[in-house]
């Protein structure tokens, strides 16, 4: 499925950190990123308890708040459930579970362009008109949560938040700015379209940032090629079985 939408304007974006460093800290961190359910409630309630209180009134009452993760992803990452489930108590929203992310995308250890290659899917029913927002503890491109709201949007819902532990990025934005997707536009046309599925109006502010530092659309395909070969070469070194079979 390409990604045909952008972020909303009108959407709300909260985040507590701004460096992955300010939870890494926490003695909890390592068990709860390995998928410990009480280290992640730990974390997120020592860190970002008083930061989900602030948000109050923020949100109407009734919100969905939905995280990406993989189906299969027992013993993974327990934060961004963890994150959802604490919105919803804190601000009288509910934590949407059925909605999952059909594979693993490493994107962990990630360069941009990895990211970029690596688009996860979704599935799992959407409720039309019902008002979403997007919570995750960490991002830094915005891809991910860009592919849950273009799911979520194509399939009659509206994405009207997110909530993030720690937005890295170098902008803290989401829609990507003018001057960027004008400028790709005119350089590539289609092409962006053609190599990563996504239209040029949808990139995130910091992935549209990176891909204006390409010339042509031969350096943006051969390194994607490179970065295929990088995030084989990192999964081996973590000996993760997807890398044996790529």
């Amino acid at each position: 499925m390409d990604r045909v939408y952008a972020f909303p304007k009108e959407t709300k974006h909260f985040h507590c950190f701004t460096s992955d460093e300010d939870i890494k800290q926490h003695a909890a961190y390592r068990d709860a990123k390995s998928g410990d359910a009480e280290a992640a409630l730990q974390l997120v309630g020592d860190l970002a308890l008083e930061f989900l209180f602030s948000l109050e009134n923020e949100f109407p009452e009734g919100s969905i708040f939905v995280s990406p993760y993989a189906q299969e992803a027992s013993g993974d990452n327990a934060l961004p459930l963890i994150l959802s489930l604490m919105c919803a108590e804190v601000l009288d929203g509910v934590s949407e579970t059925d909605i999952v992310q059909m594979q693993k995308v490493f994107h962990t250890g990630a360069d941009p362009m990895e990211r970029l290659i690596a688009r996860p899917s979704f599935e799992g029913a959407v409720q039309h008109g019902g008002r979403y927002i997007l919570v995750d503890d960490v991002t830094s491109m915005g891809s991910t949560l860009a592919e849950l709201a273009n799911y979520l949007l194509m399939n009659g819902g509206y994405v009207i938040g997110t909530v993030l532990l720690v937005n890295a990025g170098r902008s803290k934005e989401f829609r990507a700015l003018k001057k960027h997707t004008q400028l790709l536009e005119e350089r590539f046309s289609d092409e962006i379209k053609n190599i990563f599925g996504i239209h040029i109006s949808a990139l995130t502010a910091n992935e549209s940032s990176y891909l204006v530092g390409f010339r042509t659309a031969d350096e943006i395909r051969n390194r994607c090629i490179k970065a295929e070969k990088e995030t084989v070469k990192r999964l081996l070194s973590k000996n993760y079985p997807y890398a044996a079979g790529s």
